[in-house]
């Protein structure tokens, strides 16, 4: 557990979700119950060794960003929080997080975090359709680099 990133969303998304999304949204962030269709991260694969020795992939759903409580590595607190903003200017949702994440986790969460960034407010949205959606960082780092989806895709630290 040594390769841990403190990872921090903070966005505003559109107002054109679904109900089964905002749904989804929630259980990922620790807010709400599993919906019984996972539609925004689909496969959750986990490898198990069954009694003959033989590695399985089962599928395991598990809240990407719904840790709360203290952080091991990172220090200070795990949260996420999504509210419905007043002010619909910026957005009709506020969301943020704070989560500690293995790399092993990239691919899932780097779904959720895509999906996201489709949703994100203009204000997100640089000139080259670059969407910013916070910071990460090594955990034993001070440094932090701005997080972002480029052509869909996450851009996890090297």
């Amino acid at each position: 557990m040594a390769d841990i990133f403190e990872l921090t969303l903070t966005l505003d998304l559109r107002d054109d979700l679904s109900e089964a999304e905002l749904a989804e949204l929630r259980w990922h962030l620790g807010l709400g119950p599993e919906p019984e269709t996972l539609s925004i991260v689909t496969g959750f694969p986990f490898v198990v060794e069954d009694d003959h020795g033989n590695l399985l992939v089962e599928d395991r759903p598990e809240p990407l960003l719904g840790r709360q409580g203290e952080a091991l590595k990172a220090g200070g607190a795990l949260v996420s929080v999504l509210l419905r903003r007043k002010d619909t200017g910026r957005g009709a949702w506020a969301l943020a997080s704070r989560q500690e994440i293995h790399p092993d986790q990239f691919e899932e969460t780097g779904a959720l975090l895509s999906w996201l960034a489709a949703g994100a407010g203009d204000a997100h949205r640089l000139a080259d359709g670059t969407v910013r959606l916070g910071w990460i960082r090594f955990h034993e780092s001070c440094e932090a680099e701005s997080l972002v989806v480029r052509d869909g895709e996450v851009v996890w630290p090297s």
